[in-house]
């Protein structure tokens, strides 16, 4: 995996973190803090979506990968509709681990490639599901 990509991956991580963390240090309200923690999720796994859109139009596979891209951004519109349930941190980490398998399984990159690239969305995967987690526990 490039590094940059790996450093980028890891600068995503700075919201998942940084919003529970506000809120415990005083400087945002609970309700902020869940708000564009929901906000900043969606919008994140709208982007795994994309991926395989463009696997889809790459290799010609114009079947059901299209429309399974499609389901991370309706069901990150959905969170951000039904914000003001709990529930949402649920449904948006279950969202990234179900993303996660489904690459695992279905993108069609070289072996290296796909091993590198799994290997590292497991690790920020375990780190985004762990801060969906701390949101609902602070929220409960």
């Amino acid at each position: 995996m490039p590094y940059s990509a790996v450093v980028l991956g890891i600068a995503g991580l700075i919201p998942f973190v940084a919003m529970p963390l506000a809120y415990q240090l005083n400087l945002l309200s609970l309700t902020q803090s869940a708000v564009y923690f929901v906000q900043y999720s969606a919008v994140l796994l709208s982007f795994f979506g994309g991926i395989h859109w463009w696997d889809a139009i790459s290799n010609q596979r114009y079947d059901k990968q299209m429309v399974i891209a499609m389901l991370p951004t309706i069901i990150g519109w959905l969170c951000l509709v039904f914000s003001h349930d709990v529930k949402v941190f649920g449904v948006l980490s279950l969202s990234y681990v179900a993303v996660l398998i489904y690459d695992k399984f279905i993108l069609s990159l070289p072996k290296e490639q796909i091993v590198s690239y799994i290997s590292l969305r497991m690790g920020l995967t375990s780190v985004v599901v762990i801060c969906h987690a701390w949101m609902i526990y602070l929220l409960v």
